[in-house]
Protein backbone atom coordinates (compact mmCIF):
# COMPACT_ATOMS: atom_id res chain seq x y z
CA UNK A 1 0.00 0.00 0.00
CA UNK A 2 1.17 3.53 -1.02
CA UNK A 3 2.55 5.32 2.24
CA UNK A 4 1.69 8.62 0.91
CA UNK A 5 -1.18 9.38 2.89
CA UNK A 6 0.82 10.21 6.22
CA UNK A 7 1.48 13.36 4.05
CA UNK A 8 -2.03 14.49 3.85
CA UNK A 9 -4.22 16.90 5.47
CA UNK A 10 -7.92 16.24 6.25
CA UNK A 11 -10.24 17.88 3.62
CA UNK A 12 -10.69 21.54 4.65
CA UNK A 13 -7.27 21.81 6.40
CA UNK A 14 -4.19 23.26 5.14
CA UNK A 15 -0.41 24.92 5.82
CA UNK A 16 0.06 28.80 5.23
CA UNK A 17 3.52 29.16 3.92
CA UNK A 18 5.48 31.97 3.14
CA UNK A 19 4.61 34.96 2.67
CA UNK A 20 1.11 34.08 4.01
CA UNK A 21 2.21 33.12 7.48
CA UNK A 22 4.05 36.34 7.80
CA UNK A 23 1.33 38.51 5.80
CA UNK A 24 -1.09 36.46 8.64
CA UNK A 25 0.66 37.74 11.57
CA UNK A 26 1.07 41.60 10.27
CA UNK A 27 -2.99 41.16 9.24
CA UNK A 28 -3.75 39.93 12.98
CA UNK A 29 -1.11 42.09 14.52
CA UNK A 30 -2.78 45.12 12.89
CA UNK A 31 -6.02 44.81 13.68
CA UNK A 32 -5.64 43.93 17.03
CA UNK A 33 -3.92 47.02 17.72
CA UNK A 34 -6.46 48.91 16.52
CA UNK A 35 -8.46 46.99 18.93
CA UNK A 36 -6.52 48.16 21.73
CA UNK A 37 -6.21 51.50 20.75
CA UNK A 38 -10.16 51.42 21.45
CA UNK A 39 -9.76 49.94 24.87
CA UNK A 40 -10.32 46.55 24.28
CA UNK A 41 -8.42 44.50 26.80
CA UNK A 42 -7.69 41.05 25.02
CA UNK A 43 -8.36 37.72 26.35
CA UNK A 44 -7.16 33.87 25.30
CA UNK A 45 -9.70 31.57 26.11
CA UNK A 46 -8.54 27.83 25.81
CA UNK A 47 -9.45 26.02 22.40
CA UNK A 48 -11.23 23.04 24.58
CA UNK A 49 -14.41 23.47 26.88
CA UNK A 50 -16.87 21.27 27.68
CA UNK A 51 -19.57 21.23 25.18
CA UNK A 52 -22.16 22.17 27.08
CA UNK A 53 -20.57 25.84 28.34
CA UNK A 54 -19.47 26.68 24.50
CA UNK A 55 -23.43 25.53 23.47
CA UNK A 56 -25.21 27.32 26.42
CA UNK A 57 -23.62 30.51 26.49
CA UNK A 58 -25.86 32.23 23.84
CA UNK A 59 -29.27 31.36 21.97
CA UNK A 60 -28.91 29.51 18.73
CA UNK A 61 -25.42 28.08 18.96
CA UNK A 62 -24.78 24.79 17.14
CA UNK A 63 -23.26 21.50 18.86
CA UNK A 64 -23.65 20.16 15.33
CA UNK A 65 -21.06 21.91 14.19
CA UNK A 66 -17.70 21.34 16.81
CA UNK A 67 -15.75 18.83 17.01
CA UNK A 68 -16.67 16.79 20.08
CA UNK A 69 -15.09 13.54 22.14
CA UNK A 70 -15.38 12.73 26.00
CA UNK A 71 -12.79 14.22 28.53
CA UNK A 72 -10.88 10.55 29.34
CA UNK A 73 -10.68 12.87 33.14
CA UNK A 74 -14.28 13.98 33.74
CA UNK A 75 -16.02 11.66 30.77
CA UNK A 76 -18.01 14.57 30.07
CA UNK A 77 -17.97 16.18 26.36
CA UNK A 78 -16.10 18.17 25.38
CA UNK A 79 -15.30 20.88 21.94
CA UNK A 80 -13.23 22.40 19.93
CA UNK A 81 -14.63 25.96 19.52
CA UNK A 82 -15.85 26.45 16.46
CA UNK A 83 -16.25 30.78 17.26
CA UNK A 84 -14.72 32.93 20.08
CA UNK A 85 -17.66 34.60 21.03
CA UNK A 86 -19.32 32.09 23.84
CA UNK A 87 -16.04 32.07 25.61
CA UNK A 88 -15.48 35.69 25.19
CA UNK A 89 -18.95 35.81 27.16
CA UNK A 90 -17.94 33.08 29.19
CA UNK A 91 -15.58 34.84 30.85
CA UNK A 92 -17.37 38.08 30.56
CA UNK A 93 -20.28 36.06 32.98
CA UNK A 94 -17.97 34.39 35.77
CA UNK A 95 -14.74 35.32 35.81
CA UNK A 96 -15.43 38.90 34.64
CA UNK A 97 -18.50 39.27 36.32
CA UNK A 98 -17.83 41.75 38.67
CA UNK A 99 -15.67 44.09 36.36
CA UNK A 100 -17.09 47.69 35.49
CA UNK A 101 -19.67 47.30 32.32
CA UNK A 102 -19.48 48.53 29.38
CA UNK A 103 -16.89 45.32 29.52
CA UNK A 104 -14.65 45.87 26.24
CA UNK A 105 -12.60 42.51 25.37
CA UNK A 106 -10.71 41.85 21.93
CA UNK A 107 -9.56 38.18 21.26
CA UNK A 108 -7.67 36.58 18.33
CA UNK A 109 -7.07 32.69 17.27
CA UNK A 110 -7.80 29.77 15.61
CA UNK A 111 -11.89 28.07 15.01
CA UNK A 112 -12.63 24.57 13.86
CA UNK A 113 -16.17 22.70 12.36
CA UNK A 114 -16.95 19.90 11.50
CA UNK A 115 -17.60 20.83 7.56
CA UNK A 116 -16.98 24.04 5.57
CA UNK A 117 -19.90 26.74 5.32
CA UNK A 118 -21.66 26.61 1.94
CA UNK A 119 -19.29 26.44 -1.09
CA UNK A 120 -16.21 27.32 1.40
CA UNK A 121 -14.17 23.82 2.32
CA UNK A 122 -12.37 25.58 4.84
CA UNK A 123 -12.76 23.40 8.58
CA UNK A 124 -10.59 25.91 10.18
CA UNK A 125 -10.22 29.99 9.86
CA UNK A 126 -9.04 32.54 12.02
CA UNK A 127 -11.10 34.51 14.37
CA UNK A 128 -10.07 38.26 15.72
CA UNK A 129 -12.83 40.20 17.10
CA UNK A 130 -14.43 42.18 19.75
CA UNK A 131 -17.32 42.47 22.76
CA UNK A 132 -18.83 45.42 23.99
CA UNK A 133 -20.94 43.81 27.23
CA UNK A 134 -23.39 45.49 29.37
CA UNK A 135 -24.89 47.15 26.24
CA UNK A 136 -26.41 47.24 22.85
CA UNK A 137 -27.98 50.57 22.72
CA UNK A 138 -27.41 52.60 19.23
CA UNK A 139 -24.12 54.34 20.55
CA UNK A 140 -22.52 50.82 21.33
CA UNK A 141 -23.40 49.21 17.62
CA UNK A 142 -21.99 52.34 16.12
CA UNK A 143 -19.10 51.96 18.36
CA UNK A 144 -18.37 48.14 17.04
CA UNK A 145 -19.24 49.21 13.52
CA UNK A 146 -17.12 51.76 13.56
CA UNK A 147 -14.00 49.80 15.03
CA UNK A 148 -14.67 46.96 12.71
CA UNK A 149 -14.50 49.04 9.69
CA UNK A 150 -11.15 50.02 11.17
CA UNK A 151 -9.63 47.17 11.90
CA UNK A 152 -10.25 46.03 8.39
CA UNK A 153 -8.79 48.97 6.72
CA UNK A 154 -5.89 49.23 8.94
CA UNK A 155 -5.18 45.67 7.92
CA UNK A 156 -5.05 46.03 4.02
CA UNK A 157 -9.19 46.03 2.98
CA UNK A 158 -10.18 48.28 0.85
CA UNK A 159 -13.41 49.28 -0.85
CA UNK A 160 -15.64 48.26 2.31
CA UNK A 161 -19.24 47.22 2.28
CA UNK A 162 -21.53 46.98 4.94
CA UNK A 163 -24.71 44.88 4.66
CA UNK A 164 -27.62 45.62 7.92
CA UNK A 165 -29.91 43.63 9.02
CA UNK A 166 -32.49 43.16 11.97
CA UNK A 167 -32.04 39.91 12.86
CA UNK A 168 -35.57 39.52 15.05
CA UNK A 169 -37.92 41.79 12.91
CA UNK A 170 -40.25 38.73 11.88
CA UNK A 171 -40.18 38.30 16.22
CA UNK A 172 -41.38 42.27 16.86
CA UNK A 173 -43.75 42.63 13.72
CA UNK A 174 -45.29 39.07 14.93
CA UNK A 175 -46.31 39.94 18.21
CA UNK A 176 -49.13 43.16 17.08
CA UNK A 177 -48.35 45.11 13.97
CA UNK A 178 -48.75 42.11 11.73
CA UNK A 179 -49.72 39.21 13.87
CA UNK A 180 -48.96 35.19 13.44
CA UNK A 181 -49.79 32.08 14.76
CA UNK A 182 -47.19 30.99 16.75
CA UNK A 183 -46.00 27.85 14.60
CA UNK A 184 -45.59 30.02 11.45
CA UNK A 185 -43.26 32.62 12.52
CA UNK A 186 -40.45 30.48 11.63
CA UNK A 187 -41.73 29.48 8.44
CA UNK A 188 -41.92 32.89 7.61
CA UNK A 189 -38.66 33.65 8.75
CA UNK A 190 -37.32 30.62 6.44
CA UNK A 191 -39.00 31.88 3.09
CA UNK A 192 -37.92 35.73 3.96
CA UNK A 193 -34.47 34.31 4.56
CA UNK A 194 -34.83 32.09 1.20
CA UNK A 195 -36.46 35.90 -0.61
CA UNK A 196 -39.33 33.31 -1.86
CA UNK A 197 -42.46 35.55 -2.69
CA UNK A 198 -44.35 32.47 -3.03
CA UNK A 199 -43.22 30.12 -0.57
CA UNK A 200 -43.88 33.33 1.90
CA UNK A 201 -47.68 33.87 0.72
CA UNK A 202 -48.22 29.79 1.39
CA UNK A 203 -46.93 29.45 4.76
CA UNK A 204 -49.18 32.84 5.90
CA UNK A 205 -46.84 35.55 5.47
CA UNK A 206 -48.63 37.53 2.63
CA UNK A 207 -48.09 40.41 4.74
CA UNK A 208 -44.52 40.43 4.67
CA UNK A 209 -44.21 40.65 1.10
CA UNK A 210 -42.86 44.01 1.05
CA UNK A 211 -39.89 43.01 3.20
CA UNK A 212 -38.25 40.79 0.45
CA UNK A 213 -38.15 44.58 -2.12
CA UNK A 214 -37.23 46.97 1.09
CA UNK A 215 -33.30 45.55 0.07
CA UNK A 216 -30.51 47.42 -1.44
CA UNK A 217 -28.56 50.81 -0.86
CA UNK A 218 -29.65 51.83 2.36
CA UNK A 219 -31.06 55.37 1.83
CA UNK A 220 -33.46 54.06 -0.61
CA UNK A 221 -34.20 50.10 1.43
CA UNK A 222 -34.73 52.26 5.11
CA UNK A 223 -37.32 54.99 3.21
CA UNK A 224 -39.10 51.19 1.76
CA UNK A 225 -39.61 49.87 5.53
CA UNK A 226 -40.45 53.02 6.80
CA UNK A 227 -43.28 53.43 4.42
CA UNK A 228 -44.03 49.49 5.28
CA UNK A 229 -44.38 50.11 8.97
CA UNK A 230 -47.77 51.87 8.82
CA UNK A 231 -48.19 51.24 12.66
CA UNK A 232 -44.97 52.75 13.75
CA UNK A 233 -43.74 49.57 15.91
CA UNK A 234 -40.04 49.90 14.00
CA UNK A 235 -40.09 53.66 14.11
CA UNK A 236 -37.46 53.74 16.89
CA UNK A 237 -34.99 50.54 15.67
CA UNK A 238 -35.37 52.57 11.80
CA UNK A 239 -34.40 55.47 13.73
CA UNK A 240 -31.63 53.84 15.63
CA UNK A 241 -30.41 52.11 12.50
CA UNK A 242 -30.39 55.04 10.67
CA UNK A 243 -27.83 56.57 13.05
CA UNK A 244 -25.36 53.86 13.20
CA UNK A 245 -25.38 53.91 9.65
CA UNK A 246 -24.63 57.77 9.45
CA UNK A 247 -21.55 56.79 11.92
CA UNK A 248 -19.92 54.53 9.27
CA UNK A 249 -20.93 57.16 6.38
CA UNK A 250 -17.89 58.04 4.24
CA UNK A 251 -15.76 54.74 6.07
CA UNK A 252 -18.22 52.15 3.91
CA UNK A 253 -21.02 51.54 1.45
CA UNK A 254 -23.81 50.77 3.39
CA UNK A 255 -26.63 48.69 2.20
CA UNK A 256 -29.90 47.30 4.38
CA UNK A 257 -31.41 43.59 4.17
CA UNK A 258 -33.56 43.85 7.22
CA UNK A 259 -34.93 40.38 6.50
CA UNK A 260 -31.41 38.51 6.60
CA UNK A 261 -31.04 35.48 8.78
CA UNK A 262 -28.33 33.52 7.94
CA UNK A 263 -25.23 33.52 9.81
CA UNK A 264 -27.24 35.68 12.59
CA UNK A 265 -28.62 32.43 15.06
CA UNK A 266 -27.88 34.36 18.17
CA UNK A 267 -28.04 37.80 17.13
CA UNK A 268 -31.31 40.29 18.79
CA UNK A 269 -32.38 43.30 16.87
CA UNK A 270 -29.43 44.42 15.23
CA UNK A 271 -26.72 42.82 12.46
CA UNK A 272 -24.19 43.16 10.05
CA UNK A 273 -22.04 42.08 7.28
CA UNK A 274 -18.87 43.35 5.92
CA UNK A 275 -17.39 42.94 2.35
CA UNK A 276 -14.15 43.91 0.80
CA UNK A 277 -13.12 44.82 -2.78
CA UNK A 278 -11.64 41.79 -4.65
CA UNK A 279 -13.14 39.39 -2.24
CA UNK A 280 -16.45 37.37 -2.37
CA UNK A 281 -16.53 36.12 1.08
CA UNK A 282 -17.99 37.93 4.08
CA UNK A 283 -14.55 39.64 5.90
CA UNK A 284 -16.79 39.78 9.18
CA UNK A 285 -20.31 39.80 10.79
CA UNK A 286 -21.26 41.26 13.97
CA UNK A 287 -24.68 42.44 16.04
CA UNK A 288 -25.89 43.02 19.13
CA UNK A 289 -26.46 39.10 21.35
CA UNK A 290 -27.43 38.12 24.71
CA UNK A 291 -25.31 35.87 27.34
CA UNK A 292 -26.81 33.83 29.81
CA UNK A 293 -24.45 33.85 32.87
CA UNK A 294 -24.72 32.46 36.22
CA UNK A 295 -26.77 34.25 39.03
CA UNK A 296 -28.89 36.26 35.69
CA UNK A 297 -32.04 35.46 35.13
CA UNK A 298 -32.79 37.89 31.77
CA UNK A 299 -28.98 37.32 30.83
CA UNK A 300 -26.61 40.15 29.59
CA UNK A 301 -26.93 42.52 26.61
CA UNK A 302 -24.25 42.66 24.37
CA UNK A 303 -22.73 43.59 21.00
CA UNK A 304 -19.78 42.19 19.41
CA UNK A 305 -18.23 41.14 15.78
CA UNK A 306 -16.16 38.68 14.31
CA UNK A 307 -13.81 39.16 11.71
CA UNK A 308 -12.48 35.83 9.50
CA UNK A 309 -9.54 37.10 7.54
CA UNK A 310 -8.11 34.70 6.00
CA UNK A 311 -9.26 35.89 2.28
CA UNK A 312 -7.96 39.22 3.08
CA UNK A 313 -4.52 37.42 3.75
CA UNK A 314 -4.44 35.14 0.96
CA UNK A 315 -5.04 38.37 -1.11
CA UNK A 316 -2.20 40.85 0.17
CA UNK A 317 -0.21 37.90 0.09
CA UNK A 318 -0.19 37.11 -3.82
CA UNK A 319 0.73 40.85 -4.19
CA UNK A 320 3.56 40.79 -1.41
CA UNK A 321 7.20 41.89 -3.27
CA UNK A 322 9.98 39.91 -2.78
CA UNK A 323 11.35 40.59 1.26
CA UNK A 324 15.02 42.19 1.21
CA UNK A 325 17.48 39.72 2.43
CA UNK A 326 20.94 40.19 2.94
CA UNK A 327 23.08 37.43 2.56
CA UNK A 328 25.87 37.38 5.14
CA UNK A 329 29.00 35.51 3.99
CA UNK A 330 30.61 32.59 6.46
CA UNK A 331 33.26 34.66 8.73
CA UNK A 332 31.27 38.15 8.36
CA UNK A 333 31.48 41.14 10.46
CA UNK A 334 28.46 40.47 13.44
CA UNK A 335 28.45 43.65 14.14
CA UNK A 336 27.51 45.17 10.90
CA UNK A 337 25.20 42.71 10.17
CA UNK A 338 23.47 43.61 14.03
CA UNK A 339 23.20 46.75 12.73
CA UNK A 340 21.52 45.92 9.44
CA UNK A 341 18.66 43.98 11.39
CA UNK A 342 18.20 47.24 13.30
CA UNK A 343 17.46 49.38 10.42
CA UNK A 344 14.97 46.71 9.12
CA UNK A 345 16.72 44.00 6.85
CA UNK A 346 16.60 40.59 7.19
CA UNK A 347 19.49 38.61 6.85
CA UNK A 348 20.50 34.92 6.17
CA UNK A 349 23.75 33.80 7.19
CA UNK A 350 25.92 30.91 5.56
CA UNK A 351 26.53 28.09 7.83
CA UNK A 352 30.23 27.24 5.79
CA UNK A 353 31.97 28.14 2.81
CA UNK A 354 30.02 26.16 0.82
CA UNK A 355 26.34 28.71 0.71
CA UNK A 356 26.00 31.31 -1.66
CA UNK A 357 23.44 33.94 -1.98
CA UNK A 358 21.54 32.91 -4.74
CA UNK A 359 20.89 29.32 -2.92
CA UNK A 360 19.31 31.51 -0.02
CA UNK A 361 16.99 33.42 -1.83
CA UNK A 362 18.47 36.25 -1.06
CA UNK A 363 18.27 40.09 -2.54
CA UNK A 364 21.20 41.45 -1.10
CA UNK A 365 25.32 40.36 -0.12
CA UNK A 366 26.87 41.85 2.70
CA UNK A 367 30.02 43.57 0.86
CA UNK A 368 32.07 44.77 4.04
CA UNK A 369 30.00 46.70 6.17
CA UNK A 370 27.16 47.57 3.36
CA UNK A 371 24.34 45.44 1.62
CA UNK A 372 25.01 45.11 -2.17
CA UNK A 373 21.98 44.39 -4.41
CA UNK A 374 22.75 40.93 -6.09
Amino acid sequence: MDDNDRDLLPEGLGDRLPPAAMVAARVSRAMLDVLDSHGYDRVQPPTIEFEKSLASRMDGVQPRRMFRFVDPGSLRTLALRSDMTPQVGRIAATQLASAPRPLRLCYGGQVLTIKGDGVDPARERLQLGAELIGSDDVAAAAEILSVAIEALSVAGATGLSVDITLPDLVDTLAQEALPLPADAVEAVRRELDAKDAGGLVEVGGADYLPLLYAIGPFDRAIAELRAFDRTGALAGRLAGVAQIAAAVSGKARVTLDPSERHGFEYQSWFGFVIYAEGISAALGRGGTYTIHGAGQQQGERAIGFSLYPDPLIDLIAAGEPQARVVFLPFGHDRDAAARLRASGWRTRAALDDGHEAAGQGCTHRLDGLEPVEI
